[in-house]
């Protein structure tokens, strides 16, 4: 009797021979051929996808995974590869389902449950994703897989308020697996908020990081030699962040991509993120170059820095989410400079400056630092209201509203930070505050609140602390309606050791008081920083008592309270906080000095008397041409740049033009949908006021646009705004 010969299939063979060779072009061939004569191969639908992504066809693939799991979702291989791609791609609301299928498929695999974690943090589910890393810990088998879980676990305690708990999951993760860099990052990122973590620790842990990761490309650092020339000639500046979109860190660095000094310096975005928003398409505007970085390697990454000849590289992470630390200890440029994303060290000596200023981090810092601090006479950033939609910041419904203890009849204090900024000893001191107030509330936004088993379990871990749950209103954080709740807060309380950074200037432009606690380094100092420049110190508290004393005088006048609530946003507006000519001054000039250090360094490397009279001789020798403010410029779609003042004429040209094509004025002020005109000038108007905040020109079109369409609310608002604009049309503060 002859043994049975198992039959191969051809095509499968090929397949499999191809995709052993990593021959992804003819992969992609080959599956598309064997689809062709049978529509359901499932081996030819599982590589697809896969040798598509390997060739960096992110749709295609997307597509080709989504048509393969209709044939076969059932199939764990290929949910498996489909949802990993997803989630590098940030799409985890698609992957979610799929993961949750894939676990029911696997019930047993940790990975899976990891991965369920992980999709759920980015959509806000917490207390789902700490149930998923439970049951992914428990089914680990290996250090890696508990490593993970570990990960999952702490990103999601943070977020439940269990800060602790979430520095030691990191710990433990380190420990199990010293060589992953996310573990490292969480557990900075979450030291910020522990009030049983050091500044010491803290810059302890990070030069731990430091020490992993930066001794085997120190030896390959260049030297850049071929850099030295001309000290005063134009530079490139780079800057690399994952926040080019819908991010806090663009509420303080547009105005500095719009209107760097272009006399002086060439603007990189170096973009780390896979997916791009309205946010990311202003940037592309505002930047001379705009390059993509997401889903290379360190090395790749730090190799196209290099090829675009970068002179300063500007990390706008430090350890946060999506960071190209590990791009940056490869010294892609010969000056490095950490800034905005992280208010304390890298720990890299790659990176030779922390940019920053003068009040965040006070004279004595330095030895928490292992970056040289480069202090700026003013706020290290302008801040921008309602990024996600900058016009909405004309708008009527983000007006300054009366304090709402006038139609309540009592004070309603409130927070909008984040929720894992919120610890014990926070609550604990607004518990008192409450019960030396007995009519006043408690108004709180955050993630999840809107279920209501998580409201229910935080108003228990409220009342542990001594609140009130009966005087406590949890509201869920919208992004849609981001400002909103301070129309109904007439005092916002910080929290404390991280204060709120992007949340404190909301609060303050939005016309409502600060109470803050000053601290004594820079993650405690946000708000104090904000406070100094806006010159309300008067806020800052240096005890828990204080903290009371402040929040009970401002609540013991409420037409007080009410008349400066109306009058304040004037105030910020006009502050060191929200002023781009100052603070891009300033940044023009501290580029400069660390570019002549360096060049300085490069020619006396063993003199810093002789450094330093290079520097002064150069400071002498600055060219005229540089004197004087740089002209105000706009960036188009088209990548072109054109100076403020041809931006106007172009918007009065399209305003005429569409004038003179309305048959009369009833006619222009009767609701209807916009022409084309009129969308070019909406269109341009935007551009102008996102690259130059309140122009007075810009504001007067929009109006015009409004008026033509019959909102008369909103046109007679743009035309405040523009009046009141042109009442501050020269600088109020001094270089």
């Amino acid at each position: 009797m002859k043994p049975m010969v198992q039959h191969v299939d051809p095509i499968d063979a090929q397949l499999r021979a191809a995709h052993s060779a990593q021959d992804w072009r003819r992969l992609t061939q080959l599956c598309k051929q064997a689809l062709r004569k049978k529509g359901r191969h499932l081996l030819a639908h599982r590589y697809l996808g896969y040798s598509l992504k390997m060739q960096r066809q992110i749709e295609p693939a997307i597509q080709a995974f989504k048509q393969a799991a209709i044939y076969f979702p059932d199939d764990a291989e290929l949910l498996a590869n489909y949802t990993n791609l997803l989630l590098e791609q940030a799409r985890h609301l698609d992957a979610l389902p799929l993961l949750e299928q894939l676990c029911a498929l696997r019930p047993t695999d940790s990975s899976g449950w990891s991965k369920v974690a992980q999709s759920c943090y980015s959509i806000g589910l917490h207390e789902k994703g700490f149930g998923s890393a439970m049951v992914a810990y428990n089914l680990a088998k290996t250090d890696m897989e508990r490593a993970a879980a570990l990960t999952q676990r702490a990103i999601h305690r943070r977020e439940l308020g269990q800060i602790r708990n979430a520095v030691e999951d990191c710990t433990a993760a380190i420990a199990l697996t010293p060589t992953d860099p996310a573990n490292h990052t969480n557990r900075l990122l979450f030291m910020l908020g522990d009030p049983d973590t050091s500044a010491e620790q803290l810059a302890k842990a990070a030069r731990e990081y430091a020490s992993i990761f930066e001794p085997p490309h120190k030896p390959h650092w260049p030297n850049y030699a071929e850099r030295r020339g001309d000290p005063w000639r134009k530079l490139k500046i780079g800057f690399l962040s994952p926040d080019f979109r819908v991010h806090a860190v663009m509420c303080f660095a547009e105005g500095i991509l719009a209107q760097l000094d272009r006399r002086q310096f060439e603007v990189y975005a170096f973009h780390l993120y896979p997916k791009d928003d309205l946010v990311t398409e202003r940037v592309k505007c505002h930047v001379d170059h705009f390059i993509r970085l997401s889903g290379m390697s360190h090395d790749a990454q730090a190799e196209r820095i290099r090829s675009h000849e970068i002179d300063i590289l500007i990390d706008m992470t430090g350890h946060t989410g999506n960071n190209a630390l590990l791009t940056m200890v490869r010294k892609p440029a010969p000056v490095q400079v950490t800034w905005l994303g992280f208010v304390a060290t890298t720990g890299l000596t790659a990176i030779d400056y922390y940019l920053t200023d003068e009040i965040i981090t006070p004279p004595g810092v330095e030895p928490l630092f292992s970056e040289t601090l480069f202090r700026l006479p003013t706020y290290a950033g302008s801040y921008r209201a309602l990024s996600r939609n900058p016009l909405w910041r004309y708008q009527p419904l983000f007006a300054v509203r009366p304090t709402p203890a006038l139609r309540n009849g009592y004070i309603t204090f409130g927070s909008c930070n984040n929720l894992g900024k919120l610890t014990d000893d926070v609550l604990r001191l607004w518990g008192q505050l409450l019960q030396q107030m007995p009519t006043a509330r408690l108004l709180i936004e955050g993630k999840g609140f809107g279920k209501a088993e998580f409201a229910d379990s935080y108003r228990a871990r409220c009342a542990q602390q001594g609140i009130d749950p009966d005087r406590i209103d949890l509201i869920a954080l919208d992004t849609n309606k981001q400002y909103l709740a301070y129309h109904d807060i007439d005092i916002a309380l910080d929290p404390f050791p991280l204060t709120g950074g992007t949340t404190t200037c909301d609060v303050l432009w939005m016309g409502v008081p600060l109470v803050s606690m000053e601290g004594h380094s820079s993650p405690s100092r946000m708000s104090t920083d904000a406070l100094t420049h806006l010159g309300r110190t008067e806020w800052l508290a240096q005890t828990p008592e204080q903290y009371l004393a402040i929040a009970k005088d401002l609540a013991s006048d409420i037409e007080r309270l009410n008349t400066f609530r109306l009058g304040f946003r004037d105030e910020v507006e006009h502050s060191r906080l929200m002023r781009d000519d100052i603070v891009c001054h300033h940044f023009a000039e501290a580029l400069r000095t660390m570019w002549l250090r360096w060049q300085a360094q490069q020619d006396f490397p063993q003199d810093a008397q002789a450094r330093e009279r290079a520097v002064a001789t150069w400071n002498a020798a600055r060219p005229a041409a540089l004197d004087g403010p740089p002209p105000l410029q706009v960036g188009l779609p088209s990548g072109e740049k054109i100076l403020l003042t041809e931006a106007h004429q172009r918007l009065q040209n399209l305003v005429n033009r569409a004038l003179a094509n309305s048959k009369d004025r009833v006619a222009r002020s009767a609701p209807g949908p916009m022409n084309k005109q009129w969308i070019a000038i909406t269109e341009l108007a935007e551009l102008v006021l996102c690259a130059v905040p309140n122009d007075a020109v810009a504001l007067a079109c929009l109006a015009e646009v409004e008026h033509a369409h019959g909102h008369t609310d909103f046109a007679v608002t743009y035309l405040q705004y523009a009046t009141k604009a042109l009442q501050y049309n020269a600088p109020l503060v001094s270089h």
